[in-house]
C-alpha cells in the first residue's frame, strides 16, 4: 500500500495507508504529551516528522545502527527497542507491529504502545539537557552513551511506560548479573526509569526537572547524591534496590 501523509498541530505522520487511524493517534497522544512536557520544561520540539514502519525490517533499514542497540540491551528490554529518534524525525513501528512485538505477560502490549511518547520524550528532555552538546558530534555520542540510564529513564519515566514495567523488571532481576548502580547501557531501556521514579517519589518531580536538564560534570555519582538530598550514594542504592524489588512484585 501507498505512503501517505497525517498532521496534526505540530507534528506530520508519514505512514502506510492503511495506518491512517493508527496515525491520528498516536499524533493526538504526541499532542497531548508535548503539552505536559511545555508545562513541566522550558522547551519542547515542534514539526518533527513521526515515520511509521510496518515491520521491524523496515525499521531497521532506516537506521542499521538499532541492531547493534537491541543486541546490547538486556533480553528482558530488548522488544522495547522499538524506534529511534533524530533531530527532525522520529521512527518507530506501527502500533500494528508494536502489537505483534508485544509478549504474552501483562502491561506488555501497553508499553509497547507507549514508545512514540517516549521517544518524543527523549528527544525533549536532550533539547533541555544545557550540558548536552548541541551538535551531533562523538562527544554528544559519548555523553549519550555515558548518561544513557537518565536519557532513557527519563524519557520513559515521562511516557509513563514505568507503569506497565513490572513484568520485564521482574525477568530482568531473575536473568543475567546483579545490575549496577546506576544502571550500564544494557539497562538503561528498562531500569533506568525506576531510578528517576524514585527521585520523583523520594524528592519530588522538581528535583526530577532539575536532574534530566543537567550533567554533572563530575560524573553519575556525584549527581545522584546531589539530586537526593545530598545523601550518600550507598543509601541511595540501597533504596534503589529495595524500590526495583517492590516494582518486581505481582500487583496485589
Amino acid at each position: 500500500m501507498p505512503w501517505v501523509d497525517s498532521s496534526s498541530e505540530t507534528f506530520r505522520a508519514r505512514h502506510d495507508s492503511a495506518d491512517e487511524r493508527d496515525a491520528g493517534r498516536i499524533l493526538l497522544a504526541l499532542e497531548d504529551l508535548r503539552q505536559q512536557l511545555a508545562e513541566a520544561l522550558p522547551q519542547t520540539v515542534s514539526e518533527m516528522t513521526v515515520v511509521l514502519h510496518r515491520s521491524p525490517l523496515s525499521l531497521t533499514l532506516s537506521n542499521p545502527a538499532l541492531t547493534v542497540r537491541r543486541l546490547a540491551t538486556a533480553p528482558a528490554a530488548r522488544r522495547y527497542v522499538a524506534g529511534w529518534v533524530g533531530t527532525r524525525e522520529l521512527h518507530v513501528l506501527a502500533p500494528s507491529a508494536l502489537a505483534v512485538r508485544a509478549s504474552n505477560v501483562p502491561g506488555s502490549r501497553e508499553m509497547l504502545a507507549l514508545s512514540a511518547q517516549a521517544l518524543y520524550a527523549r528527544r525533549v528532555i536532550a533539547e533541555n539537557n544545557r550540558d548536552l552538546p548541541r551538535t551531533l558530534t562523538p562527544a554528544r555520542w559519548s555523553a549519550e552513551l555515558r548518561w544513557a540510564w537518565l536519557f532513557e529513564g527519563a524519557a520513559r519515566w515521562f511516557a509513563r511506560q514505568i507503569d506497565y514495567a513490572r513484568p520485564a523488571i521482574a525477568r530482568r532481576l531473575h536473568e543475567g548479573a546483579r545490575p549496577s548502580f546506576p544502571p550500564g547501557v544494557r539497562d538503561a531501556t528498562l531500569l533506568g526509569a525506576t531510578v528517576i521514579d524514585l527521585l520523583a517519589r523520594q524528592e519530588g518531580e522538581s528535583a526530577v526537572l532539575r536532574f534530566v536538564t543537567r550533567l554533572h560534570p563530575r560524573g553519575a555519582r556525584p549527581a545522584l547524591s546531589e539530586a537526593f538530598a545530598s545523601r550518600p550514594l550507598a543509601h541511595i542504592e540501597s533504596d534503589w534496590r529495595s524500590h526495583l524489588r517492590r516494582l518486581a512484585r505481582p500487583a496485589q
